[in-house]
């Protein structure tokens, strides 16, 4: 038998790396990543953490522990350009620095971005400033969300929420009675809506929401796809999701 060895040639250019971490209860964030960049020159891979029911501050806490070992695993000793954690409470919880030090501790000058850090970002960039916001929480959750937007100076009008205390149910709220709930809140004396966790079935809604209640919409999902593409330096239109991608 005759034996031939050829000699591999490698790429030389490679995609923009993200590194994904989302809730292993999580149904909806990769599709979301995957509905926005889908056709781009960016390779998106991901990971799941361990997470714990139900959810409190302390278990939200708790899940950020296993960080450095979940990041660690996503393409093991090579480079992201960024890894973003798909949590928004438990950002909160844990801390964004916190967050930060322990994906660097094994993905070293490796760029962390957060749904509620995006969504700070974001409403910096939109000029916003007074907010309504909507989530799936329990109340407990929903006082360290207000807490957060309030220390960032962003005052908020209303709050309305599903108290659900599993993030296996946030991920199964219907779209169509979402749609309708998040319609008739009465957001008239603020500059946007911000609708949290990235369980919810909600990004595919946000343009024909914006149209329908003539406010600016943000959510988890959408401000964290938003702020890693500014992250890896993607500049490219991206259409269907909201006003703030036109920003």
């Amino acid at each position: 038998m005759k034996l031939t060895k050829i000699e591999p040639q490698f790429i030389e250019k490679e995609n923009p790396r993200i590194g994904l971490i989302t809730l292993a209860s999580d149904f909806r964030i990769e599709k979301d990543f995957n509905n926005i960049i889908y056709g781009k020159d960016i390779d998106l891979y991901c990971n799941r953490i361990q997470c714990y029911n139900p959810l409190t501050n302390e278990t939200l806490k708790k899940m950020a522990d296993n960080i450095p070992n979940v990041a660690k695993d996503i393409l093991p000793d090579q480079k992201l350009d960024c890894v973003a954690y798909g949590c928004t409470s438990g950002t909160i919880a844990a801390g964004y620095q916190s967050i930060f030090e322990k994906v660097n501790s094994v993905k070293p000058k490796t760029k962390v971005t957060t749904p509620i850090t995006s969504a700070i970002n974001a409403m910096k960039s939109l000029n916003i400033k007074k907010l309504s916001i909507f989530t799936p929480y329990t109340n407990e959750i929903n006082k360290s969300v207000i807490n957060y937007f309030e220390k960032e100076n962003i005052e908020i009008d209303e709050l309305s929420y599903f108290d659900i205390a599993s993030d296996l149910d946030i991920g199964k709220v219907d779209p169509q009675y979402l749609f309708d709930a998040l319609s008739k809140i009465d957001i008239s004396k603020s500059d946007a809506l911000f609708i949290s966790c990235t369980a919810l079935p909600v990004l595919s809604l946000i343009n024909e929401l914006e149209k329908k209640i003539n406010k600016v919409v943000l959510s988890s999902n959408q401000t964290l796809i938003w702020d890693t593409l500014k992250e890896i330096n993607y500049n490219d239109k991206v259409e269907g999701f909201g006003e703030l991608f036109n920003n």
